[in-house]
């Protein structure tokens, strides 16, 4: 068997598993023999997820191809710097489930909410709001479900040497399928999975980066002869300065609770002592995870110190370190935080056009007037035209796909944050405001991104935040309070 065969195995066997988890979980949804069980089956896993698995879906959810590939790509040209910085996400599982979990699950059960959308027009008695999320979602997802493809495929191609449409073929296939067939249950069942491949993944090769480099102490002792920045906290140059860190506190810290896709699995715990749970194995879990993985990027310098783009860092290291057969083990770790992140993006963007475009506005909120396997047909149907358009638009990769994802987030950020967390929080936010939030948010983060304007290393998720928030404030004034 040649090298390229033995990386490929595993990464079959992998895509291969998880497809046959999606048939088992399509095969638990049969049992919900009418319309509305069947969606809040489909789309919610009849919220069902214990702590373990919360936390993994989370943490899945979240971790992408920036994380895995991206991230050390810049670790490895930064240095230590951007390991202090990924840190700043530690937090993201506790803040999501933390401040949104329980409060956010009563609410949407009480409202028989399945969707963010579906409880955003409850909570605010608003069409508008809710046509406008479901096609800013919509748009958005689209963009950063197109980079991960992209980022999947060519890690595929640079890691086995086969064609790059060959890869996208596999990988793309591969997650529409599962997705498409098994709802929200495969998603979370694959997403724990995959979490798990993840973090086995980054403790291996950072092992595996120190082990060959010496040590650590030879490791920094490398480093600090390649460049002596690569071990300070601003990195060399002053790479990271401190507007730098202060939208990332934005971007990755508080703006998270503004991302659909891991708010929207606090819907889905089973109980309060799964959620707690949740809270404390996600932060230990991601945290280990994220130090792992940029830290074996940075040291990795020391290892191989030319490479001429970062973001072949961790693709190079695990070919470099590790036999084929264990390289394809391991290199399943990116490609599980692309898929995590993909179906869930997937499922959601099927959603908003079934459940809170097609269900609300066409079968007036009767998901009966439906029968149930025309339903299971059209959910199913939706989630792979959605894939197939991705996939298509897939096929000829643009360049810069780093910027197209951190676009995808920052538009989720400013479209969500704001009506969400005031909606939850603030029991006299109105429709007004949270209109007007969703529309500066969306238009200041749209002419900053395009027109990009000298803001001294300021990411433009920061202004459009705050321009957000005054836009609600001053919005919800001008219209009538609507009791939460």
């Amino acid at each position: 068997m040649t090298a390229a065969a033995s990386t490929l195995l595993p990464i079959v066997l992998y895509l291969a598993l998880s497809f046959a988890v999606a048939l088992w979980a399509g095969r638990r949804s049969r049992k919900h023999e009418n319309a509305s069980g069947f969606l809040e089956e489909y789309f919610l896993g009849s919220r069902s997820m214990g702590g373990f698995v919360l936390a993994m879906t989370v943490v899945a959810s979240y971790t992408s191809a920036s994380s895995f590939i991206g991230g050390p790509g810049v670790a490895y040209t930064v240095g230590l710097s951007w390991v202090l910085l990924a840190m700043i996400q530690m937090p993201t599982v506790f803040l999501t489930i933390g401040v949104l979990g329980k409060r956010f699950a009563m609410e949407a059960r009480a409202m028989n909410a399945v969707t963010i959308t579906d409880y955003l027009r409850v909570r605010y008695g608003s069409d508008a709001v809710a046509i406008l999320c479901s096609l800013a979602l919509l748009v958005f997802f689209v963009a950063a479900m197109t980079a991960q493809f992209i980022g999947g495929a060519r890690l595929f191609q640079a890691i086995t040497g086969y064609p790059y449409e060959a890869g996208l073929a596999l990988f793309g296939i591969t997650v529409i399928a599962y997705t498409a067939l098994g709802g929200f249950r495969a998603v979370v069942l694959t997403d724990a999975m995959q979490g798990i491949v993840m973090t086995v993944a980054a403790v291996v090769v950072l092992l595996a980066v120190v082990q060959a480099g010496g040590g650590m102490e030879a490791c920094m002792s490398r480093l600090k002869a390649i460049d002596p920045g690569l071990i300070t906290p601003t990195g060399p140059k002053d790479a990271v300065p401190q507007p730098m860190i202060l939208s990332f506190w934005v971007l990755v810290g508080l703006g998270v609770l503004g991302l659909p896709q891991t708010s929207q699995r606090c819907m889905g715990y089973k109980d309060s002592r799964a959620m707690h749970s949740a809270m404390i194995m996600g932060t230990v879990i991601i945290g280990f995870l994220l130090l792992s993985v940029h830290l074996a990027g940075a040291l990795g310098r020391a290892v191989i110190p030319d490479l001429a783009v970062g973001d072949m860092a961790m693709p190079s290291l695990i070919l470099e370190l590790l036999p084929p057969f264990w390289a394809g083990v391991f290199i399943a770790g990116p490609l599980a935080a692309i898929m995590s992140t993909v179906d869930s993006m997937l499922l959601l963007a099927s959603a908003a056009i079934i459940k809170d475009l097609y269900v609300q506005y066409i079968l007036k909120g009767d998901s009966s007037r439906m029968p149930l396997q025309r339903i299971k047909r059209f959910s199913l149907g939706c989630t792979a035209a959605i894939g197939a358009i991705v996939f298509v638009a897939a096929l000829e990769p643009p360049d810069l796909l780093v910027w197209i994802n951190l676009f995808a987030f920052g538009g989720l950020e400013a479209t969500f944050l704001w009506p969400l967390l005031l909606g939850l929080y603030w029991r006299n936010a109105n429709a007004a405001g949270a209109l007007s939030s969703i529309l500066v948010g969306v238009a200041c983060f749209f002419a900053l991104s395009v027109l990009k304007p000298p803001m001294h290393g300021i990411h433009a998720i920061v202004p459009s935040t705050l321009a957000a928030l005054l836009a609600f404030l001053l919005g919800n004034r001008l219209g009538t309070s609507r009791p939460a």
